[in-house]
């Protein structure tokens, strides 16, 4: 686990042989003090970039089916205008290159 603050840790689980194509890891956040503390984040994923791009990573998501339509609801989102879904994604993916070295970040 890589110490975020101190209050979050990042837990990088590198994807498996019966993953699905392109799946490289699972994160997950692990709240190490305060009221979160002994409880972990998960729906993390790493996946690998599409046409040239770096890895990206999705958020924790619920999906979803509407008159037949597949849809899905993120649950982690911005509490206000701030950027905060791109740092997050910038600290996780960050954080997956320290743990895969031959990762291209």
């Amino acid at each position: 686990m890589t110490p975020l603050d101190q209050t979050v840790a990042i837990k990088v689980l590198p994807a498996d042989d019966a993953a699905p194509a392109g799946k490289l890891a699972d994160v997950e956040l692990h709240f190490t003090a305060g009221a979160l503390e002994g409880l972990k984040l998960l729906g993390f994923t790493v996946w690998e970039g599409r046409g040239g791009k770096g890895p990206s990573v999705s958020l924790p998501s619920r999906h979803y089916v509407v008159n037949g339509e597949h849809r899905s609801f993120t649950l982690l989102r911005p509490s206000g205008e701030a950027p905060a879904q791109d740092t997050l994604r910038d600290t996780l993916l960050a954080v997956f290159a320290d743990h895969v070295p031959d990762a291209a970040v």
